[in-house]
């Protein structure tokens, strides 16, 4: 791992520069100069685009929302695609809009087209991107985003076309964010994964793993705190793995989790994604014992069946699965637990089918992220010639879903009658008058005000940010329903 101060003070530097080239411009023309980050995948994608936008605002640029590329009347001036490749309709979906937008620059070719993110480590994407969109100005990798304002500096001064940037494994600090939310934020904690499951692209194009130094992570917390955020999610591919490295300083997950919780005023702590393999009784008890961390674990199965487990490279069984879920229901009794869970890997059979929805009845997870086995070229599985036929997969997803639906629906249900904590986070979208935030356990509440806390009495409605308590009063299959209560 490298920490490159130097390198993002460089590209501040670069950043200054196009934003009085910038200036300059928008001097003459007396029109602001525009650029937009189109998101796909996961939140690690979501706060990277966080990043791009914070690099864009610092050379100059106004952030417009998601452009629509049947709009050609509000092009912007740059346009970066950040990319998702752990399936396959995301990289169709992504190509597609890369072909609509050449459009754009026919009618505006000053305009900037960046591509970053996870498919532009696959060499394959980056030659056809080079041979088949032209219009494309610039390609970056995962671990080269911090550069945005060296490419675009090529870009604008020297004419450049930046198509295909050398690997790095770095981790600069101090890139500037713009934050999509401003009482909920993305804290990445650590980058990559080692756990090469045979289905998953993601060590391929995201590196192996690397963890931030806990003081810059705790740092970045707490200048959040002090700014007005009321809860950060702390992200990782493998967040259970954090500080195993050889260039930590010994603390580990649990323990990093415990000194945000000493060491600064943030209200809630989540965290994204657990593998159970790495889930050590600390942070178990951690999760138990830290009334700022949310009661809540996502922790992804994938399958049910042990034989499938293996041939996933989960490193995992059923058993040892069922026995952590156990624990942790026996440390917090009333932790909010989710999962994913993967239909149709190669060789899936009936019998291994029913013994994933037997594991979901078990456990009964409040949620489940369910999906559909999606070939990845590179990796293990896609080489099987034991591929589930499609018309079989679409049964069993049907199936699962099904179940899933009904036990999330229940265990809503169960929180009829109970008060709840709830982070605002603003007015309804389907009703102004009613408010909607999330509970601890992640769960989206809509709820309104009693007779006595309207618009029109002296009391108000709670504002976006503050934590509140709401009583339930109704269960859907995503959401609940409540009523708040001024104290």
């Amino acid at each position: 791992m490298k920490i490159l101060p130097e390198k993002t003070a460089e590209m501040s530097r670069l950043a200054q520069k196009i934003r009085e080239h910038n200036e300059k411009a928008v001097g003459e023309t007396g029109q602001p100069l525009t650029a937009c980050v189109k998101t796909f995948g996961c939140q690690m994608n979501e706060h990277d685009s966080e990043k791009l936008k914070g690099m864009l605002k610092q050379m100059g640029y106004d952030i417009v929302p998601d452009y629509s590329i049947t709009n050609f009347t509000l092009i912007p001036d740059v346009i970066v695609f950040n990319t998702c490749c752990v399936r396959e309709n995301a990289e169709d979906k992504i190509f597609g809009q890369l072909g609509a937008v050449k459009g754009a620059k026919r009618i505006k070719p000053e305009l900037i087209v960046a591509v970053c993110g996870c498919m532009t480590e696959q060499e394959w994407v980056v030659e056809r991107i080079k041979k088949s969109y032209r219009h494309v100005d610039i390609v970056m990798g995962t671990g080269n985003t911090y550069r945005l304002p060296e490419y675009m500096a090529a870009r604008i001064f020297d004419r450049r076309r930046m198509i295909g940037a050398e690997p790095e494994d770095s981790l600069p600090e101090g890139v500037p964010v713009s934050r999509d939310e401003k009482f909920k934020a993305y804290v990445t904690v650590m980058y990559g994964c080692d756990n090469f499951c045979s289905y998953c692209i993601v060590p391929y194009v995201r590196g192996r793993e690397r963890s931030r130094l806990p003081d810059d992570i705790v740092k970045e917390v707490k200048e959040l705190a002090d700014g007005g955020t009321k809860e950060v999610m702390l992200l990782g591919q493998n967040v259970n793995s954090y500080g195993k490295g050889a260039e930590g300083d010994g603390t580990d997950f649990a323990g990093l989790i415990r000194r945000i919780c000493r060491e600064t005023d943030i209200k809630r702590i989540r965290f994204m994604t657990s593998h159970p393999k790495d889930l050590s009784p600390e942070l178990i008890r951690a999760i138990a014992e830290e009334p700022k961390v949310c009661r809540q674990l996502h922790l992804p199965v994938q399958s049910g069946s042990t034989p499938e487990l293996k041939r996933m490279n989960r490193k995992y069984t059923r058993e040892q699965y069922l026995e952590l879920v156990r624990k942790v229901y026996e440390a917090v009794p009333d932790i909010t637990l989710s999962t994913d869970i993967m239909i149709g890997f190669p060789g899936e059979t009936e019998e291994e089918f029913e013994d994933t929805l037997s594991l979901l009845e078990e456990v009964r997870f409040d949620a489940a992220f369910t999906f559909i086995y999606s070939k990845r070229q590179g990796t293990p599985a896609a080489a099987r010639p034991d591929q589930v036929p499609s018309d079989v997969v679409n049964r069993r997803f049907a199936r699962l879903t099904e179940t899933q639906n009904r036990i999330g629906r229940e265990k809503n249900e169960a929180l009829v009658g109970k008060t709840l904590e709830v982070l605002v986070e603003g007015p309804s979208k389907t009703n102004a008058m009613r408010l909607t935030g999330r509970t601890e356990g992640n769960k989206i509440v809509n709820f309104e005000a009693d007779a006595g806390c309207d618009g029109g009495s002296s009391k108000k409605l709670p504002e976006a940010g503050n934590i509140v308590r709401v009583k339930i009063t109704g269960a859907e299959t995503w959401s609940l329903e409540g009523v708040y209560y001024e104290e």
